[in-house]
């Protein structure tokens, strides 16, 4: 995959028809959208980029907020003269995809809410501030295993190590004094859309899966409920990454959402 770079953000464009933009979650990067790419390049013109801190986009010192990386995505878009275009976050992305929906409108065809977190309550949100802290201590290699058992069905783990071997090096490749900056910022980032995504207009598909326990189905049917165009589909017996785990299942749910919509 070539990666060209525009300002601080590496960035990837494949495909023709209407655009299509991709947000990987949090430790990861754009790579993660390699088993997605492929299916969806048929038909648009996708585009894939590293998050701020990520990848081998740039990595500055400091807090992360919302407001920088829909502003990081604000500029590529602008940059790349892309005026309208759907949107499909995973995870953090699936946060930063309703927040930049809220903020330009008018760009937004189409959204897609992937695996992604809404209004956890307290002890949600200690489980992963206590995470976040431990990262702070020990770095990103700290919580990658216990994320690789919630991420991945045990059969899948036993079937396909090296996938989880190559999600693994994308985390613990992170900087250790960026990653938990940016971890700080999923462990609270629901917060200002709780209810504030009742103002998305456009077709929406909130999507998770049965076992993705920290971007539950509570949390997705909730969404869904409050977003007036929302569409929910959940994945039976798979985890949070169902996008790398069962692909072409995914691929099929994505590509049906986006030829409704945009066709």
């Amino acid at each position: 995959m070539t990666i060209d770079k525009m300002g601080s953000t590496a960035y990837h464009q494949q495909g023709s028809g209407h655009p299509v933009v991709l947000i990987h979650g949090l430790g990861l990067n754009q790579q993660m959208w390699q088993w997605q790419m492929p299916a969806l390049s048929q038909y648009y013109q996708v585009l894939s980029y590293d998050l701020l801190g990520h990848g081998n986009s740039d990595k500055r010192r400091g807090t992360y907020t919302m407001q920088m990386l829909v502003e990081q995505l604000n500029q590529l878009v602008e940059q790349l003269n892309q005026t309208q275009f759907a949107l499909l976050g995973f995870s953090l992305g699936g946060l930063i995809a309703q927040a930049f929906t809220l903020q330009y409108p008018s760009k937004v065809t189409a959204l897609g809410v992937l695996n992604a977190a809404h209004n956890r309550n307290n002890e949600q949100r200690q489980a992963i501030l206590s995470r976040v802290e431990q990262c702070r201590r020990e770095g990103p290699a700290a919580t990658v295993e216990d994320a690789l058992k919630r991420w991945f069905s045990a059969d899948f783990a036993q079937s396909k190590p090296q996938v989880l071997q190559q999600v693994r090096q994308w985390v613990m490749s992170n900087d250790a004094e960026v990653y938990p900056e940016l971890y700080q910022l999923l462990a609270m980032a629901d917060i200002d859309l709780a209810t504030s995504i009742a103002d998305i207009q456009c077709p929406t598909l909130i999507f998770t899966a049965e076992q993705d326990y920290g971007n539950s189905v509570a949390m997705a049917q909730a969404m869904a409920q409050l977003i007036p165009n929302a569409h929910l589909k959940v994945l039976p017996e798979l985890r949070h990454m169902a996008l790398i785990e069962a692909p072409q299942r995914c691929n099929e749910i994505l590509l049906n959402f986006l030829q409704k919509t945009l066709n």
